[in-house]
């Protein structure tokens, strides 16, 4: 392409973004952000496939020989919050920002992996297949989202997932499981001292939560980490000894611990019964020799370790996650994307990928 070519293709690509803004897409509800996708591939000539509200799309000489990578982003959001000084749908460009919902998380990266994609669209004798995948229900790791496109892609071999990281390199994510717990007692008349606390059985759970230190530390991600969010023991009547207690654990994990592990901790030292909700959201990280890394590294993007985890927790192959914008701005209110960073993100991806392909 040209350099005038490219331009154009920022441009298009920032106006796709405020066409995506202008319409709601909460999750599970981004049936018109996939047409509005599905109609930018048709109007640029690509042809495109769509399973759910999820739209793909393979470069033009795919050749099922050859690796793939995949391109992925998001197009669904969470919902505005209440602290909101202007129409979360109004695309507002002010100051050389770009505001609305979604703008940042993840529109920016989304229209940039976009763009990319169609530079890379035509282009012949690449090492790569480009694949490129808009995923829905992310926000809510909904199982129609990313898991339910990916068999639609053939054999991927590497992926960028485009999450805001200031471009950057997150080349490590924290994994993600929540556990209910249950202390079970016998309930008795509080004035006679009567049965067995399941409150107190809860309690001393949760000082060996709060005071537990897993032997390995991440250089990258740190410790992995119990959390205890929530407790009830559904009790109304305060001279009744609770027969039951329910709690839920928050737990983070870095690359060095699969949930299995973390699992066998609870079931040696707690004396509630457990149950994960989902063990799908596990911790990943990419080799630091990997050429998207080497990619990255010859650019002078550093890397780092993500506490946040976005779809590369779903998918069975090395992912980077990178792209503009910024996680602090993430479900904020007001939340914008500064334009110059999508023209900045759609000039690093093609020089990663020029790297590789």
């Amino acid at each position: 392409m040209s350099n005038q070519q490219i331009i154009s293709l920022k441009q298009k690509a920032i106006d796709l973004l405020k066409e995506l803004i202008a319409t709601p897409s909460f999750s599970k509800e981004e049936n018109d952000t996939a047409e509005i996708i599905g109609s930018f591939f048709q109007q640029s000539g690509i042809p495109f496939s769509r399973v759910g509200n999820n739209i793909y799309a393979k470069n033009k000489y795919y050749d099922a020989t050859k690796k793939s990578i995949l391109l992925n982003s998001h197009h669904d959001t969470v919902k505005p919050n209440k602290g909101y000084t202007v129409d979360p749908f109004t695309p507002i460009e002010k100051d050389g920002k770009l505001f609305g919902l979604g703008s940042n998380d993840a529109g920016g990266c989304l229209v940039s992996l976009i763009a990319t994609f169609l530079y890379y669209y035509d282009q012949q004798d690449t090492k790569y297949n480009v694949v490129f995948a808009a995923s829905a229900e992310e926000e809510i790791s909904g199982v129609n989202g990313i898991e339910l496109v990916l068999p639609y892609l053939g054999m991927i071999d590497c992926g960028i997932v485009g999450e805001p990281t200031k471009l950057e390199m997150a080349v490590a994510e924290r994994g993600l499981m929540v556990i209910d717990c249950t202390a079970k007692g016998r309930a008795g008349h509080a004035a006679r001292n009567e049965g067995e606390n399941a409150l107190y059985i809860a309690v001393d759970d949760i000082n060996w939560i709060r005071n537990y230190k897993f032997d390995k530390v991440s250089e990258l991600l740190g410790e992995s980490r119990l959390t205890v969010t929530i407790i009830d023991t559904e009790n109304k009547q305060h001279n009744v000894v609770p027969s039951q207690c329910k709690y839920v654990i928050d737990v983070r994990v870095n690359e060095l611990y699969c949930f299995e592990e973390i699992l066998e901790s609870l079931q040696e030292n707690l004396k509630s019964q457990f149950k994960p909700r989902t063990t799908r959201m596990k911790s990943t990280s990419i080799a630091l020799n990997h050429p998207l890394i080497m990619a990255g590294k010859a650019l002078g993007r550093g890397y780092y370790g993500s506490p946040t985890t976005s779809d590369k927790a779903l998918m069975p192959f090395p992912t980077l996650k990178m792209g503009p914008g910024d996680s602090a701005r993430s479900h904020t209110a007001d939340e914008f994307i500064y334009i110059e960073e999508i023209r900045n993100g759609i000039e690093t991806y093609i020089s990663l990928l020029n790297h590789i392909l």
